[in-house]
């Protein structure tokens, strides 16, 4: 059984040209959880906390993650990739060698809701091209399990009851390196949920509504709202809702054990390969190098 070993929680952030979100994974240095890099929370009722969106901006060396629960978002690229996210939608990006994005809201009003992940790729994928795979909420399988629980499966594949459930990013078609786990999970109120998760993996959990407890009945450990609880190694987890319900969610990958350099949208494992980043971009040789 997996517990909980370390809290990490979210802190008020902001990125891009001044979208206001809670960062937990990558809010410091020491705050990641290989090969998961970050993890920001978005979520206002006021426009003005999100319209000026994430103007054009350079990606390097591992894959974004976005997850929309409200609103509309388009992505347009300097290779005229575009795709709009609403409701329910993801979006998948292996940024590899370089591309160079916008994410822009679509909405001049209204709840903006979402998460965005990044994981990193191993050293021998950081130089491939980058590559996109848009699901809509359609293709998401929605597994109703166990008394009020339900899970929604986002990448990655589980077995349950002798049933062998697979989302629409899985390995080996999608060729992920990492072997991700995504689940967003709903539950009501004292809901009990026991998930398999492969061993080896690391884990973590989010919980973006209501608190929960994780772990076996005599040594359930408390995970407030909008923190992200690292899990031990094992091969399965238990949840329990608090009071109010819940809805969270779980991931899990596979480590790579690698040196990580970050700058900024640039992920890689030394800090020469950090300036050719940077001096590709700066000299115009980053957009010709992602477009070859």
């Amino acid at each position: 059984m997996r517990t909980l070993l370390q809290i990490i929680p979210s802190v008020p952030a902001s990125d891009g040209a001044g979208v206001k979100l809670r960062r937990s994974l990558g809010a410091a240095p020491n705050a990641r959880l290989d090969p998961f890099l970050m993890l920001d929370e978005f979520y206002s009722d006021n426009p003005d906390d999100y319209l000026a969106g994430f103007p054009a901006h350079p990606h390097r060396g591992f894959e974004t993650v976005t997850y929309m629960l409200d609103g509309h978002m388009r992505h347009e690229d300097h290779l005229g990739n575009r795709g709009d996210l609403k409701a329910g939608d993801v979006q998948w990006m292996t940024a590899a060698r370089g591309i160079i994005h916008s994410e822009m809201p679509q909405q001049t009003e209204g709840r903006l809701r979402g998460f965005q992940l990044w994981i990193n790729l191993p050293a021998r994928e950081k130089m491939k091209p980058a590559h996109y795979r848009d699901v809509p909420a359609s293709e998401i399988p929605v597994i109703e399990w166990a008394a009020g629980a339900s899970v929604k499966l986002i990448a990655g594949s589980l077995e349950l009851d002798a049933q062998r459930f697979t989302g629409p990013v899985n390995t080996p078609s999608a060729q992920l390196s990492t072997d991700p786990l995504y689940l967003d999970l709903q539950l009501a109120p004292q809901a009990e949920l026991l998930l398999p998760v492969p061993r080896g993996h690391s884990s973590f959990i989010y919980s973006y509504e209501g608190d929960v407890w994780v772990g076996d009945p005599e040594h359930a450990a408390a995970l407030p709202q909008r923190a992200a609880g690292v899990l031990s190694d094992g091969e399965r987890v238990r949840i329990v809702a608090g009071a109010a319900g819940a809805r969270l969610l779980l991931l899990a990958a596979r480590p790579l054990r690698e040196p990580v350099v970050q700058y900024g949208p640039f992920v890689m494992n030394t800090r020469q390969e950090i300036e050719q980043a940077v001096a590709d971009y700066r000299s115009g040789r980053f957009a010709r190098r992602a477009a070859l």
